[in-house]
């Protein structure tokens, strides 16, 4: 990691599936295009690691053992979750920079940025941490 640079997540979530659909071809074409051109020009200023889109399908794992798996996941169309970004950058301003400039937001997705810890917040004093 380069120094005074921190990792971040972008979290893209799409308020309704269905506005791709609904979409001219061409205006599909050219927001994939917008979206390529955003991710290249971060990939080259070393700021973006890798992103993927997420599948429709999965599953939930849950219970204390793992025993209960679902398919799904089935959250409110608000909720899902279409994929993510790794980013490098100086700091949540410059994430939050990053995800204002996102194609899709103009269609309702929305970006979650989040500070990627080192370890769980939840479980930092069973580690013996500050």
């Amino acid at each position: 990691m380069a120094t005074n640079s921190a990792p971040f997540l972008l979290i893209f979530r799409d308020s309704d599936p269905d506005v791709y659909q609904r979409m001219s071809p061409d205006g599909r074409r050219q927001l994939v295009a917008a979206w390529n051109q955003w991710y290249d020009s971060l990939a080259a200023q070393g700021k973006v690691k890798q992103g993927h889109p997420l599948e429709f399908q999965g599953r939930v794992v849950s219970g204390p053992r793992g025993e209960t798996v679902k398919d799904g996941p089935y959250a409110e169309t608000k909720e899902i979750v279409g994929g993510y970004f790794f980013l490098t950058v100086a700091d949540l301003d410059e994430a939050t920079a990053i995800a204002q400039r996102c194609p899709s937001l103009a269609v309702g997705l929305s970006v979650e940025v989040r500070a990627i810890a080192e370890f769980s917040p939840a479980l930092t004093e069973l580690r013996g941490r500050p």
